[in-house]
């Protein structure tokens, strides 16, 4: 199997053994299994169009809201993902540490929509947006609606 579909299955994994989230409470994690996978998609084609590698774009768009399924919330869920999703991916050991670096930051910065990162990072903030749109979800800040708005003119 490819790394993608591997990333996919050990973060499936990590969900199924993050048993301290009440899901009658919040259905955060049955939407991270999903999100998940599909913000993945959603990366790999973004990363084909703008010339960077579809493999490592797909992973880390697959990783990018781990810090939430391990603390329940939205709040600085970035940072909060970003050293295990670290420690993760060297354990799979399927990624080298050049790779395991952009993946982590792209991971703890992905919040920040206001501002401009590494051209990784900026892929994982589109296909989130993309996504989380793509489900018929309303964007609550205004850095996520006014980056939605210049991708959808950009894509028109």
């Amino acid at each position: 199997m490819n790394r993608i579909f591997t990333l996919q299955q050990a973060v499936l994994k990590a969900i199924d053994e993050h048993k301290d989230v009440d899901r009658s409470k919040s259905p955060i994690l049955d939407w991270e299994r999903i999100h998940m996978i599909s913000c993945s998609k959603v990366g790999y084609m973004l990363a084909m169009e703008r010339g960077l590698d579809p493999d490592l774009s797909a992973c880390a768009c697959a990783v990018h809201d781990f810090g939430r399924v391990l603390t329940g919330s939205q709040e600085n869920h970035g940072p909060a993902g970003a050293l295990p999703v670290q420690g993760l991916l060297e354990k799979m050991g399927l990624f080298t540490e050049s790779e395991i670096t952009m993946i982590s930051q792209a991971v703890a910065n992905h919040s920040k929509k206001g501002e401009v990162g590494s051209p990784l990072e900026e892929l994982v903030k589109d296909a989130d947006l993309i996504d989380y749109a793509s489900y018929g979800q309303t964007f609550k800040r205004q850095e996520q609606i006014e980056r939605f708005n210049r991708l959808s003119k950009w894509h028109k």
